[in-house]
Order: structure tokens, then C-alpha cells, then sequence
């Protein structure tokens, strides 16, 4: 096989798991703006997300939100997922919008706000089995904005008293992955506020316990592909939520902001092994003022190219440039694959699978936009409120 037959058939096995609260309205906390055709229960969202993967090829399953995503019958939704050829992906919890929750939810200092978050991380194992999901994801909200106001190490025990419980109820072929965020919404100490914390939970959990990179999630100007580089070293990257961010955690389109700190990360990723590992690539996005699907199909192609740079980094070139101490000529074959124009390269892999090389242009001309819009009417359209 050739080096580029490679690279295509590496592409060919790309899979981005779209978010389902992606489809579905979004805004700051300022306000929401509804758009037209906007899915109105998890069933509709399936139908969304299908045809992201109808159209890219690439986004195979769908990640649900609880209780965002809740229904009386999960087993029926997983079934609606595979009719329309996609599969429910990762199960995430939500331990923030319940009034309970104002001081915290595992962390809490009452024992039975604690339970009720630990109960609901519970349900969200349940409904794995229900669906055939894989993946327990959770992000905590929990912190402080005071000093004084809790005691540190006490959060952190029982972070990972309720951790623990959670691990235990994992089936064989489940994991648990962790998230981290440096601030937002508590602002003197979040419990879980870089990947050294989560890491470090996540070793003494056990194997099945992974740690997810958000790309939003960092302080400006820290190295996330260095992070990147050392959980796949220590066996313990389980997935990442891309987006992208000027500010904070502003969740835009993933590539849209610095597009060569993606074919950076995605670098580490090919360079550790985490393209053919188990490392989840998960979209956490919200598009609040462009159209939503459209917008998910960009991100999918977004980081499809950002991967297909990488893949094409001249790894021997790379490495003798290295170990001859010559800088310019190591950062040369970093950056003469960056600047590869891999659009045509992508335009063969999707013609190679019988897709169109152009999804933007298919979608818009598939009339998709224009039925959900005249048969989505009435009902309460999915989203959260401000």
C-alpha cells in the first residue's frame, strides 16, 4: 500500500460523534435565539444527525444528554438511531440545572444532594444498557467562589466516593470518561478543573476510566496538544469534546478559531497511536446563531482535514530532522504538511465511498432544510432556555 493509499484508507475509518444537544435550539445566558425546523424531541435530533452522517460519511453516532435527551423507551430510540443508520454514542449526565445542585452535586457538603446526583449518574449507566452506548461521560459543574466557603480536600474525597460507586456499576465493555474545565460556572475552585485531576481520579478508578480533553476547557495559551501527548503515553485518553474558543469556553465551530492548533493535536493523536486506539472524537458545540446542521457538517470536515494534515506528516523526514538537532528543518515538515491543501484529497476519500465530495453543497441542495422546517410545527422545540 501506498502512503497515500494509506492516508485514505486512515480517513476512510474517521468517525466524529455528533452531539445531540447540537441540534437542538442554544444560546448564551443572555438569550436563545430559536431557529425554524429545529428538532423537538431526541428522535428528531437522530433524524438531524443522520443526515451529517448521510452526508460526511463520518459521523456514525449520535451522543445523548440526560434528562436533555430522556424518553420512556430507550430501547426504542437506539432502534430509531440504526433505522436511520447511526447508533446512540456516549451517554452524558447533568448534575447542573437542578436547584439542588447550587452548592455542587457529587461534591456537595449534604450527603443527600449527593445521593441524588450519584442516583442520576446511576440512571445514565442504566440507559447505556438500554442503548448500547459505550461511553459514561461526565462533566461536573461543581466548585466554589469563595474561599472559605468549602473545604477542598473534603470535595475532593467525596468526588471520588461517588466516582467509585459509579465505576463499580460499569459493565465489562463500559468506561467512564472524565472531563475537566479550569472555571465556569463556580469561579474561586472547580473540583475537577484540569486533566491532572481528572488523570489522577481516573488512575486510582481503574482501566475503565478515561479522561476526555475538551478543547474550550483550558486556560489561554496552554498547550493542549502536550496534554494530549502524555494521557495517550499513560494509556489514559479516552476521548475529546472539540470546539473552539477565543475567549473561554465559547463551544464554536471546532477548527474555526485556530485551525493549526487542531492539526497540531491531531498530530499527537496519529503520533501516539490514539487514531487506531479507542479514543473517542466527539463534537460539543452549540450554534447559536448559524444554522445547525450545516454547521455540524463544516466541524466534521473541519477536524476530517486538520486529521488528513496530520496523517500526511512525513514521519522519517520528522524524526531525522529531530535527531540531528536541525529546528528550522523539523518545524519545516510540520508545517509543510499544515499548509497541504488536503481538500481534493478529502474530495477522492468521499468519492471513493460513494459519497459526494461535496457535503456543504449536497445537504443544501437536498431539500432537508426546507421539510423539517414545513413539518416541524407546533410542539416544543428542543434546547435550553435564558
Amino acid at each position: 500500500m501506498t502512503e497515500l493509499a494509506a492516508v485514505k484508507a486512515a480517513l476512510k475509518t474517521q468517525a466524529v460523534e455528533t452531539p445531540s444537544w447540537a441540534y437542538g435550539n442554544s444560546g448564551t445566558r443572555f438569550k436563545v435565539f430559536a431557529q425554524a425546523g429545529v428538532p423537538r424531541d431526541p428522535f428528531e435530533k437522530l433524524d438531524d444527525a443522520a443526515k451529517v452522517h448521510e452526508f460526511t460519511g463520518a459521523a456514525p453516532t449520535v451522543a445523548l444528554h440526560i434528562p436533555w435527551d430522556r424518553v420512556e423507551d430507550y430501547a426504542a430510540l437506539a432502534a430509531h438511531a440504526e433505522k436511520r443508520g447511526v447508533r446512540i454514542g456516549a451517554i452524558n449526565s447533568n448534575t447542573f440545572q437542578d436547584d439542588d445542585y447550587k452548592l455542587g452535586s457529587i461534591c456537595h457538603p449534604d450527603a443527600a444532594v449527593r445521593r441524588k446526583a450519584v442516583d442520576h449518574l446511576l440512571e445514565c449507566v442504566d440507559i447505556m444498557d438500554a442503548t448500547g452506548s459505550r461511553d459514561l461521560k461526565l462533566w461536573f459543574a461543581d466548585g466554589t467562589n469563595y474561599p472559605g466557603q468549602d473545604d477542598i480536600r473534603s470535595r475532593q474525597d467525596r468526588l471520588a466516593e461517588g466516582l467509585a460507586e459509579v465505576y463499580g456499576r460499569l459493565g465489562e465493555n463500559q468506561r467512564m470518561l472524565l472531563e475537566y474545565k479550569l472555571f465556569e460556572p463556580a469561579f474561586y475552585t472547580t473540583d475537577v478543573p484540569d486533566w491532572g485531576t481528572a488523570y489522577a481520579h481516573c488512575l486510582k478508578l481503574g482501566e475503565k476510566a478515561q479522561v476526555v480533553v475538551d478543547t474550550g476547557h483550558h486556560a489561554p495559551g496552554t498547550n493542549i496538544e502536550f496534554i494530549v501527548a502524555t494521557l495517550l503515553r499513560e494509556g489514559k485518553l479516552g476521548g475529546f469534546d472539540f470546539n473552539s474558543r477565543f475567549y473561554a469556553d465559547d463551544d464554536l465551530m471546532v477548527g474555526a478559531a485556530d485551525p493549526f492548533q487542531l492539526f497540531r493535536i491531531m498530530y499527537e493523536v496519529v503520533r501516539g497511536g490514539g487514531f487506531t486506539s479507542d479514543v473517542a472524537f466527539m463534537l460539543d458545540q452549540c450554534h447559536n446563531i448559524e444554522a445547525k446542521i450545516p454547521a455540524i457538517i463544516r466541524s466534521v470536515m473541519n477536524v476530517q482535514e486538520a486529521t488528513a494534515k496530520a496523517l500526511l506528516v512525513d514521519g522519517p523526514a520528522l524524526a531525522a530532522a529531530q535527531d540531528s538537532g536541525d529546528v528550522l528543518e523539523a518545524n519545516a515538515v510540520l508545517m509543510d504538511a499544515y499548509n497541504t491543501d488536503v481538500r481534493p484529497l478529502l474530495r477522492e476519500v468521499r468519492e471513493e465511498s460513494g459519497l459526494d465530495p461535496e457535503p456543504m453543497k449536497a445537504y443544501r441542495s437536498c431539500g432537508w432544510a426546507e421539510k423539517v422546517v414545513a413539518e416541524r410545527v407546533g410542539g416544543e422545540q428542543a434546547g435550553w432556555g435564558a
